[in-house]
């Protein structure tokens, strides 16, 4: 991947941490994952409890992302950030349709 093409994609990717930030109470907190080929997961915890995750094709691009959102990023999902995650009725019925058969899920 080109350095100008990582640099665009950790820009975007900033962006919209940055947003989701400002969003649900002005900080969050982030972790980043191996997921295979698929790239690296940055989880974000925002600081009002509202949890989402986003793909970078690359470590590399996941650290600068984060490094130019500025937020905290933790070396794993710890029990402080789980913690703060706030769970509304669609991931209850998610969760639950799994199971249950309720809502169906991209199986």
């Amino acid at each position: 991947m080109a350095a100008a093409d990582s640099s665009k994609q950790a820009a975007r990717l900033a962006k919209w941490i940055g947003s989701f930030a400002r969003r649900h109470g002005g900080s969050a907190e982030g972790q980043i994952a191996y997921v295979g080929q698929k790239g690296f997961r940055i989880s974000l915890v925002a600081q009002d409890g509202t949890w989402g995750d986003l793909m970078a094709p690359s470590k590399e691009v996941a650290e600068a992302a984060v490094e130019r959102a500025g937020i905290t990023v933790k070396e794993s999902f710890d029990g402080e950030m789980a913690e703060r995650m706030r769970t509304g009725p669609y991931e209850w019925s998610r969760m639950a349709g799994i199971q249950l058969g309720g809502p169906a899920s991209s199986r």
